[in-house]
């Protein structure tokens, strides 16, 4: 049966009661080894197991940090009231997420846009999008923001502002082809998800075939989220690999966070045509000694049309010689057989693709990588 974990949304609000009667009734269990106090000292992230169901169908329950949580409970007061402490309930009537509550027909983008990377330049198209499928209201469909109670409504706003990751779920959802974990529910601060595999990193030294295999699906999941047939580019603003998991039956690659994701509307670029909309962006390269650096600007990705930002972060963070992870380098591509690294092709489309020498390189260099990466993984089955 399939394994599901639950992941904590970082808002103060209480979400949807299906997921809440299943926590009540006993359905979901937190592992023995779960339970224990002595973990919370080192599970800094608050990661548990857990089960849903029958014993033999698992769940894996993954909570945001404490700290985390902390933080938004006092960016809440002092929108409110100025101080770091206060009664939220209360508070969330004085902040701006109140004033949209009533009979306001429609999420516009004048009213929520630069709350989250989600919504940094929304369009009402998007808007729509994420209202009508918004799953924590029993009129769901619909894309009247009026037609949500208040509670359901508040909470919709309250998530957008302060972590968008379950409306990402659920506006592009995995049973549609997106590359993301398939959202189940939510209760309270939690939200559930399908538990996907081992994150990424636990295969960074697997066999050479196998990570070939992970490179060209990258490769393509950043294809997707750049251009598709919905005119949405989904830009992922933080690449790292234990934002990817790996499926254990399919060995699919999956987006596990989706929190700092931005999503810019070309078809609306190209109606409202901004300076330079149609002059193609490059990512400027960050050779910087951190973890998943990556450099660029929100303004430029909302408004052009052609991108190359998704490219290079997975070329730079993941798959060259510049990625670093846990003390590791080289990428998930390093030490290739002799005969790969003798011919040199795919540390030269790397390089290009992560720190381009021509100009509109890495664009031609991620359309080759991606070919070659699917050359190689064929002549390895």
């Amino acid at each position: 049966s399939e394994r599901r974990f639950l992941q904590l949304n970082k808002c103060p609000a209480c979400w949807g009661t299906s997921w809440c009667r299943k926590f009540l009734n006993g359905q979901l269990r937190l592992e023995s080894w779960g339970r224990l106090r002595l973990f919370d000292f080192f599970n800094v992230k608050n990661v548990y197991f857990a089960r849903y169901g029958e014993p033999r169908e698992g769940s894996r329950r993954r909570l945001g940090s404490a700290q985390e949580l902390a933080d938004i409970d006092t960016k809440i007061c002092r929108r409110a009231t100025g101080r770091g402490r206060c009664d939220l309930l209360q508070a969330l009537h004085a902040t701006e997420f109140a004033s949209l509550n009533g009979d306001v027909r429609l999420l516009t983008p004048d009213a929520v846009e630069g709350w989250s990377d989600l919504v940094h330049c929304p369009s009402q198209r998007l808007l729509d999008r994420l209202v009508r499928r918004y799953a924590e209201t029993k009129d769901s469909g619909s894309f009247l923001l009026r037609n949500l109670k208040d509670s359901e409504r508040m909470q919709l706003l309250i998530t957008l502002a302060f972590n968008p990751e379950p409306l990402v779920l659920q506006s592009f959802p995995s049973d549609e082809g997106w590359p993301f974990a398939k959202y189940l529910g939510a209760c309270g601060r939690m939200v559930a998800v399908n538990y996907v595999g081992e994150e990424l990193w636990s295969y960074f030294n697997a066999p050479w075939e196998k990570r070939v295999d992970l490179a060209w699906q990258l490769m393509e999941i950043a294809e997707q989220l750049t251009n598709n047939d919905f005119e949405f580019a989904l830009y992922l603003l933080d690449v790292s690999f234990d934002n990817f998991a790996v499926g254990p039956r399919d060995g699919k690659v999956i987006i596990v966070d989706a929190e700092n994701v931005l999503v810019a509307d070309k078809r609306l670029i190209r109606q409202n045509k901004p300076e330079n909309w149609d002059v193609w962006y490059e990512s400027k390269f960050d050779d910087c000694d951190k973890e998943a650096c990556l450099s660029f600007s929100k303004e430029i990705l909302c408004a052009r049309v052609t991108v190359d930002h998704n490219y290079y972060a997975i070329c730079q963070n993941l798959l060259s010689r510049h990625a670093t992870w846990r003390g590791t380098s080289g990428g998930l591509l390093h030490d290739p057989p002799a005969e790969i690294a003798k011919d040199g092709r795919l540390e030269a489309l790397l390089d290009e693709c992560a720190n381009p020498k021509k100009r509109y390189g890495r664009f031609q260099a991620a359309k080759e990588l991606r070919e070659y990466l699917a050359q190689l993984s064929n002549n390895v089955r």
